[in-house]
C-alpha cells in the first residue's frame, strides 16, 4: 500500500503545479493591463484546467488517504 502512498503524493504535487500555472498566468493578464474583455478570455481558458489540477489534486489526496488507511 506504500505504492499507493506515493502515487496519491505524485498526483497531488501535480494537481498542485496546475493550480499555481492557473494562478500566474491570470496574474501575468493582470499585470498586462488587459481589457476587460481581453481579461475575460484569458480567465475563461484557464478556468477549466484550474478546476482539473484541483480534481487531480484532490484525487491525489484521497489516493494518499486510502492507502494510509490500507497500510
Amino acid at each position: 500500500m506504500e505504492a499507493l502512498v506515493w502515487i496519491g503524493a505524485g498526483l497531488s504535487l501535480l494537481g498542485l503545479a496546475g493550480v499555481m500555472w492557473s494562478i500566474v498566468t491570470v496574474a501575468r493578464a493582470k499585470g498586462r493591463n488587459l481589457s476587460d474583455d481581453a481579461l475575460r478570455e484569458v480567465m475563461r481558458r484557464t478556468l477549466p484546467w484550474n478546476i482539473g489540477a484541483l480534481f487531480v489534486s484532490v484525487l491525489g489526496l484521497m489516493t494518499v488517504m486510502v492507502g494510509l488507511a490500507l497500510g
